[in-house]
């Protein structure tokens, strides 16, 4: 008999998920398999080390992490996956989901509010691309391992196939030596190569094209065509070496706390990561939150002068007017769903480097109101896109000479019951080997100056550019 190390509760686990696989197996017939989604709590592990650990190059990967909310979640290789295109991107992710859900038996004995089976979804700024780019329009996947950490609790997820004559006995020892080799592993997150690159740079959106943007959108906006444009400038830089992945995460969660840290891999060898202010939707017990995150300036390098750019900011009214625009889009959007939104307080959202005017929403959640037609009707929010959307959205097109990919579009997971998270990809880059495409943007209102756009731009790259050095 095959002796390994055994999780706690290993005999009650082991009898108990027996048991389960059995009854599962009678579901397949000779020409078909079955998922079997098992969670176990393990002892507390970094899921951005499992990452660097299991992951390979040849397969989807997607990582998330809220270090205030001390939540981080890992998922590693596809089971089951979907790529699309099109305007109906988000109905058909969901019937995906919903299909797959009625083929998936599951297994729960951590009690964990990450247990079970999670899906984990990307999808492009456009439902069409209009050029070369390495990432689907739309990807969602649900993965063969997961791992979540919140607090001090941990929660491994295996989704695998079974099929009619798979030996059960064998099955569980493969899966009990697959949790050997996961609770093994564990690193500081402190630790990582820390060394000054050096870097070449080339705009790919030059400064002069984009201030010419900002004059040309600001003159539409004055004539009445439109309310609002967010314009994105991207520069690429090469390193004089390959970039490592799992570096620039532990780096981006170091230096921004207080935003999304993530990362997905298209299996062909790019990574799209971030650290995002921007909470597109939460939903936990059918409760939604949701953010109007819009207008913005500086930090301060004292308390005073911090508190005085801060005032600067309440005060401003092409700052307010761009984040009611947000507020009044969101709110709408909902309400047309049978969602009533209800406005917490405005408040500021302070990050490492610049500070942004905050109004959380929160609303219930319908039972017949699925995840993605929240995150369909809000994407884009007038944060990213503008207003009006379909128009600023053409104006996108022709002033950005990049592909925006996953830059600023919807990123995150639904699970089993509905529960759900996705992020805005914003302060972002597309990592490939020793290169790197990094994005911001700045939102063109009534009063915008072009040079003040340009300032608020270069602030987010650089502050993006240091967690790559």
């Amino acid at each position: 008999m095959l002796l390994l190390p055994r999780p706690a509760n290993y005999h009650l686990n082991c009898q108990k998920l027996y048991q389960f696989l059995v009854a599962s197996q009678k579901n397949c017939d000779q020409n078909c398999s079955q998922i079997v989604s098992i969670s176990l709590e393990i002892d507390s592990i970094d899921p951005l080390a499992l990452l660097e650990k299991l992951a390979r190059p040849h397969q989807l990967n997607f990582y998330f992490e809220n270090k205030s909310k001390a939540e981080a979640i890992a998922a590693i290789d596809a089971v089951a996956q979907l790529q699309l295109a099109g305007a109906n991107r988000f109905h058909l992710t969901q019937k995906f989901i919903c299909s797959c859900l009625k083929e998936i038996d599951i297994f729960d004995s951590s009690n964990h509010t990450f247990a079970k089976p999670h899906f984990f979804c990307s999808f492009s700024f456009f439902s069409e691309a209009t050029a070369d780019y390495p990432f689907p329009v739309a990807t969602v996947f649900l993965p063969r391992w997961q791992i979540a950490r919140q607090g001090d609790r941990c929660v491994l997820v295996a989704n695998l196939p079974i099929e009619a004559d798979t030996n059960i006995e064998v099955f569980i020892q493969q899966l009990w030596r697959k949790i050997h080799e996961i609770t093994s592993i564990e690193r500081s997150e402190n630790e990582g190569n820390h060394f000054q690159r050096e870097f070449s740079q080339v705009d790919v959106s030059s400064i002069a094209r984009f201030k010419q943007a900002v004059i040309d959108c600001s003159e539409l906006i004055y004539e009445q065509h439109l309310s609002k444009v967010v314009l994105a400038h991207a520069i690429d830089v090469q390193a004089n070496t390959n970039f490592n992945l799992f570096n620039c995460l532990n780096r981006l969660r170091q230096m921004h706390p207080d935003c999304y840290v993530f990362s997905t891999h298209n299996g062909k060898g790019q990574n799209f990561i971030g650290a995002s202010p921007e909470r597109l939707i939460s939903i936990r017990d059918r409760q939604l939150f949701t953010d109007a995150l819009a207008g913005s300036i500086s930090r301060g390098k004292t308390v005073a002068e911090d508190a005085v750019l801060a005032n600067q900011l309440l005060q401003s009214e092409k700052e307010r007017h761009e984040h009611r625009v947000v507020i009044d889009f969101i709110t709408q959007s909902l309400q047309e769903l049978s969602i009533a939104p209800q406005l917490l307080s405005p408040r500021l959202r302070r990050l490492a480097n610049i500070q942004h005017l905050w109004t959380p929403i929160q609303a219930k959640v319908p039972i017949d109101v699925h995840p993605l037609e929240i995150v369909a009707a809000l994407h884009p929010t007038p944060a990213v896109g503008g207003v009006s959307r379909q128009l600023a959205c053409k104006k996108i097109r022709t002033y950005e000479k990049f592909e925006r990919g996953l830059y600023a579009a919807p990123l995150g997971w639904v699970n089993h019951q509905g529960d759900s998270e996705f992020i805005v990809g914003i302060r972002s880059a597309l990592i490939d080997g020793d290169r790197a495409r990094l994005y911001a943007g700045a939102g063109i209102v009534a009063g915008s100056n072009p040079d003040r756009e340009i300032a608020e731009v270069r602030l987010k790259l650089q502050a993006l550019l240091k967690a790559l050095i």
